[in-house]
């Protein structure tokens, strides 16, 4: 009974750890973009549009980049509904009521927890799935815009703006990386199944590497000028 109590006390803790850290690195994205990965690739995204829409010579290697990243928004995609059909087909054959029995040794599971982890493992790689097919969409929107000639029709201006083109792909980068978060987050879910305190731990040792995956200390202190990284909202608004 003590062990069953853990999965309603560590478990939301070891959550709450992950969505903190995640609400600061949103933070820092907005006001400190120089100072995350993100930031930085958002930025240098709108660099690359520009100079691939400038000249009509790069528009193969336009559309060949863009083609690599909605192959890799397909693979976690394809990835993401794979194990969502497996977590759905053990859950439905009564997978998730024999866990408790095949974990007995490392966790203290009933069927009523047992289902909500596996429910929360499909939820999480259901929202992956959700998340990569709305990247593939706007990379697809993008591999067009990024070609359009600049041209008068009636008088009209139908061109697009290479800000335009990148505000688009740095969504669909955006969808994708929170895609990926999705499988982050999946980790710990799966390590719920044998414990409570596997599940925090790997909540911690996540925050710690997503940590050092996401913030760049270098470029803010080469390329701010002194201000460490600083830029408004308007600023960044514009690459969103």
């Amino acid at each position: 009974m003590e062990k069953g109590i853990l999965d309603f006390t560590i478990v939301p803790g070891g959550i709450a750890i992950m969505l903190i850290y995640h609400f600061w690195l949103l933070r820092q994205i907005l006001r400190h973009p120089t100072t995350t990965i993100i930031g930085i690739n958002a930025l240098n995204r709108q660099l690359w549009v520009h100079a691939m829409m400038e000249d009509s010579k790069n528009a193969i290697l336009a559309v060949q980049t863009l083609r690599n990243n909605i192959m890799a928004s397909t693979l976690l995609a394809s990835t993401a509904i794979m194990l969502s059909c497996a977590i759905a087909a053990l859950m439905s054959s009564g997978g998730g009521g024999q866990c408790a029995s095949i974990f007995t040794t490392t966790s203290s599971s009933t069927q009523l927890t047992c289902t909500m982890k596996f429910f929360s493992i499909l939820i999480c790689f259901l929202l992956a799935f959700l998340l990569n097919v709305q990247s593939i969409r706007y990379f697809s929107h993008a591999s067009i815009l990024i070609n359009v000639p600049n041209m008068a029709l009636n008088g009209r201006n139908t061109g697009v703006s290479a800000e335009f083109v990148g505000r688009i792909m740095n969504r669909g980068a955006y969808f994708w990386s929170l895609g990926l978060r999705a499988f982050y987050f999946s980790f710990p879910l799966f390590l719920w199944i044998f414990g409570a305190i596997h599940m925090f731990l790997c909540c911690v040792f996540m925050v710690g590497l997503l940590y050092f995956l996401d913030v760049s200390f270098d470029f803010a202190a080469e390329g701010s000028g002194g201000n460490g990284g600083e830029c408004n909202h308007q600023e960044m608004a514009g690459f969103v």
